[in-house]
Parts: structure tokens; C-alpha cells; sequence
């Protein structure tokens, strides 16, 4: 009934001081950054696809996948901006079981915080530097986001999360996108209450300091599904949702209306291959809604190099531990079927 204290672990500012991100390459973040932030505003036209694996497992597979992303994006970067996924904490419902990298730097090895930090900070640092693309991972601990800062070009708030005051209010004062999914129970008022949360000023504590922050202008829908109480999956993409959620996300009361479609999760009832279906669909209807097109800013999808899920332990290379995915000649194929339809 009692916690142990095991051991101090370094500060954000420590980790970032022994895995530094070189001079040359940071100097390109904010070039990045500035794509990002012109596809969530709607002022470049170009729409955002946050996409990657469930969950990052190991480092190799995961380099290769981005490693192929970037390559992809020299072909779309007139239509679309990619950010690869590196997703390196794990929400768990039932709070058991494989937590991702931070936790479990080995899957198949016991907890160990301490090199799981640093695991993380790897991964992200290795994608970066092998690539050029900066990163998206999910704000599952607010008060780790500062182990990865300076890497990080996007910012999720899970499901089970948003409606939590401290996600509310760090998500205000990161300097970077930050996407807020509906809760699990499905409520749109409660993810647009999060929205508003995040852009307004706000004093918190953050890390044991009392911080001020501005609010986040840039803080933006994204719709992944939800658990009906029939205790079924139900999606929250199709034509009829995104019309009620135009109406009720306005301008008048939010920065920067944007939507982001999960085309995964509660969204496909977690059956990956229908991500190209619920892709398309999405296209549709904005093609047949302006109030709509006006909101809309692109798609999450969860990708890895092959398709579907394994246990751990089983070894296929690029395959999802996790929630299953799209593999990568379905995902090729999608994304420039997009960039076509765009």
C-alpha cells in the first residue's frame, strides 16, 4: 500500500545535455515547425498526416519505416506535410501489460524507467538526425515532455487524457501543435472544453515550478471514435459528425478550428486495412462541404512496415506489438492516392 522511492532520475535539461541534437540540424526545426503550423491554419493548403507505427518498439524498424517516409514526402510536399509517429508511451485501459519504450526499453525485459528515458530520447534523436523529419509522440506524462522538446514538431493528448486539467494545461504551453482526441465515451463537448482549456493564459505547476503560460492558438481537434454504451466501437468521421462539430467549433469562441481525422482506434473498430476506406470517405465529404473543408486539416494513421499485429516475443521485423497497422506498400499507395485526390 505504500510507493519506493528507487532512485532519483535525471532532469529533462540533463538528458537533453547528454543527447544533444546537433547545431546544424536544430537549425532546421524551425522550418518545420513552420510547415506544421501552416497546414493546422489552413494558410499553406496542404494537409497534415500524422503516421507511423502504434507504438514505437525498436529502433531499427522504426528507422527504416521513416527512413521510407522521407523519401514519400519529397514526392507529396506540394499537397501534404508528413510527421512521423514515434509514439513512445503506451495508455493502457486496464493499466497492465507492455506500457511502450519509456517503460519497457526491452519488451520482452522487466520495467526500467531510467534507460527507457534515454531509449526515447534515442529513438526520437536517431529519426531526426536520419532523417530531417521531426517528430510526433503522444503527451501520456506531462511532465516528461521536456525530455523531448526540442525534437518534437507535434503533440497528442490520448483519449483517456483530455478531460485531465494538467494535459489541459501543459498541452497550453507547448510551442508546437497539439492535437486533442474526443474521450473514449465519445463527448464532443469535453474535447472542445480541452481545446479552449489549452488556449486560454494560464498558472499551473509544472515539474516543480510555478509556470505562466499564454495558452497554445495552435491546440486542434482530432476525432479517433468511441465506445457507444453498448459497449461496441462507433466512429465519428462520417458526414453527418463532422457537420455537428463545424457548428458547434467556431471561430468566435476557438483559435484556429482545425480537425485532425484518427483513422484508426474506435474509428476502424482498430480493423487497420480500413484506414484507405475511412481515408477516402473523409475526402468525399469534404469535397461536398465547404463548412466542412473549412475545418478539416488531414489524418492520423497508424502505418508500420507490414500489416497487422504480433504477441511479443514473435519477431517479425516492422510489425506492430501493439494495435495492429497498415503496412507500408497499402500505406504508399494511400498516401499518394491522397496527394492525387487533394
Amino acid at each position: 500500500m505504500a510507493m519506493t522511492f528507487k532512485r532519483r532520475l535525471p532532469i529533462p535539461k540533463e538528458i537533453r545535455e547528454e543527447m544533444a541534437l546537433p547545431a546544424d540540424i536544430a537549425a532546421r526545426k524551425p522550418a518545420f515547425d513552420a510547415e506544421v503550423e501552416a497546414a493546422i491554419t489552413g494558410k499553406s493548403g496542404k494537409k497534415l498526416v500524422i503516421i507511423g507505427p502504434c507504438s514505437a518498439d525498436r529502433e531499427d524498424a522504426v528507422l527504416e519505416y521513416v527512413t521510407r517516409l522521407a523519401k514519400l514526402q519529397e514526392s507529396v510536399s506540394d499537397k501534404l506535410v508528413l510527421v512521423p509517429r514515434v509514439y513512445t508511451n503506451k495508455p493502457r485501459t486496464k493499466g497492465t501489460g507492455y506500457k511502450g519504450l519509456l517503460h519497457n526499453p526491452d519488451p520482452e525485459g522487466t520495467d526500467d524507467v531510467l534507460e527507457g528515458i534515454k531509449a526515447v530520447r534515442r529513438m526520437h534523436l536517431r529519426v531526426v538526425e536520419a532523417t530531417g523529419m521531426f517528430t510526433a509522440d503522444e503527451m501520456l506524462y506531462p511532465s516528461n515532455y521536456q525530455f523531448l522538446v526540442d525534437l518534437l514538431a507535434y503533440v497528442a493528448v490520448g483519449a483517456r487524457s483530455t478531460e485531465n486539467q494538467e494535459h489541459r494545461l501543459v498541452a497550453g504551453g507547448a510551442s508546437v501543435p497539439v492535437g486533442m482526441k474526443n474521450p473514449t465515451g465519445g463527448s464532443l463537448s469535453v474535447m472542445l472544453n480541452s481545446i479552449y482549456a489549452a488556449q486560454q493564459p494560464q498558472t499551473f505547476i509544472y515539474r516543480n515550478w510555478e509556470v505562466e503560460s499564454s495558452g497554445n492558438p495552435l491546440a486542434h481537434a482530432i476525432l479517433r471514435g468511441y465506445i457507444g454504451s453498448d459497449g461496441r466501437n462507433h466512429a465519428n468521421y462520417h458526414y453527418e459528425h463532422l457537420e455537428r462539430l463545424a457548428r458547434a467549433y467556431s471561430a468566435e469562441t476557438y483559435q484556429n478550428p482545425a480537425v485532425i481525422i484518427d483513422t484508426n482506434h474506435d474509428n476502424s473498430g482498430k480493423r487497420p486495412l480500413q484506414q484507405v476506406r475511412i481515408v477516402n470517405e473523409v475526402l468525399d465529404t469534404v469535397a461536398r462541404s465547404g463548412e466542412i473543408a473549412h475545418q478539416f486539416r488531414g489524418f492520423m494513421i497508424e502505418s508500420y512496415l507490414e500489416d497487422g499485429r504480433q504477441e511479443i516475443g514473435e519477431g517479425t521485423f516492422g510489425k506492430s506489438i501493439t494495435d495492429p497497422c497498415l503496412g507500408w506498400e497499402k500505406t504508399s499507395h494511400l498516401i499518394f492516392t491522397m496527394a492525387e485526390r487533394l
